[in-house]
């Protein structure tokens, strides 16, 4: 009787997947979008609907339902890809950073992020992902987090020249509500992101509360390597070595 159950649950669960994938095109699809039934039940039927051809296999675990177009099938983006394995607040590191923030025009070849240690995902094939601190918990956009780790790396990764990539920083934080966010997530960040920050918030003519609050943070004895960014018309006021 187990078995005859068994063999139910199975049919049923492989008919639930099978209805929701052939609803879908250009969509991944991995175990835990099923996470309400039983995880063998959910590999079995995946594994069929590959054998049948219904769905790519992308990887181990991820599968990928492609459309027809009048090129052929579709194939899965990388971003596509990062997406759905990475955790929403994995933050662009590196070039792929400077990309975000207009400040390269490098495609990298493995698009880098840094990711919670509590969240690190599995390796995820093509793409270099750092497990780290826990990244902030304040809530922050792409664009917001790309900045904290491009001032974590000191600016290194831009393509600009010094003054053009801090001129390209000011216009982006003097957007409504940016450096706001930005002062609150980087409470978390190292002393030098604080420090960095303070002085592209203090050249942005921004509120002297929230200048108040990354000042008292830092050591007034420390002195930080800015890097590339040293030539911010305040280092020196925001304990640039």
């Amino acid at each position: 009787m187990r078995s005859v159950t068994k063999n139910k649950q199975e049919r049923s669960v492989a008919s639930a997947i099978r209805e929701a994938i052939l609803q879908s095109t250009d969509r991944i699809w991995i175990y835990t979008d099923f996470n309400s039934m039983p995880p063998a039940a959910v590999s079995q039927a995946l594994s069929r609907l590959y054998r049948e051809g219904l769905v790519k296999r992308v990887r181990k675990g991820v599968y990928y339902r492609p459309k027809q177009t009048v090129l052929g099938e579709s194939k899965v983006s990388l971003a596509a890809l990062i997406s759905k394995l990475l955790p929403s607040d994995a933050r662009p590191t590196g070039y792929t950073a400077a990309r975000v923030l207009g400040l390269s025009t490098q495609v990298p070849v493995e698009p880098s992020y840094a990711v919670s240690k509590t969240k690190a995902p599995a390796s995820v094939a093509g793409v270099k992902v750092t497990v780290r601190r826990p990244v902030s918990s304040v809530c922050v956009g792409t664009r917001e987090a790309a900045i904290l780790e491009f001032l974590r790396e000191r600016g290194e990764t831009s393509e600009r020249s010094p003054e053009e990539t801090v001129y390209r920083l000011l216009r982006i934080i003097k957007e409504p509500g940016m450096f706001a966010n930005l002062a609150e997530a980087a409470m978390q960040e190292p002393p030098r992101v604080r420090a960095m920050l303070g002085a592209l918030g203090q050249e942005a003519i921004t509120r002297k509360s929230e200048l108040v609050k990354l000042r008292s943070s830092l050591n007034p004895l420390s002195r930080y390597d800015f890097g590339r960014l040293r030539c911010m018309r305040y280092a020196k006021e925001w304990l640039a070595k």
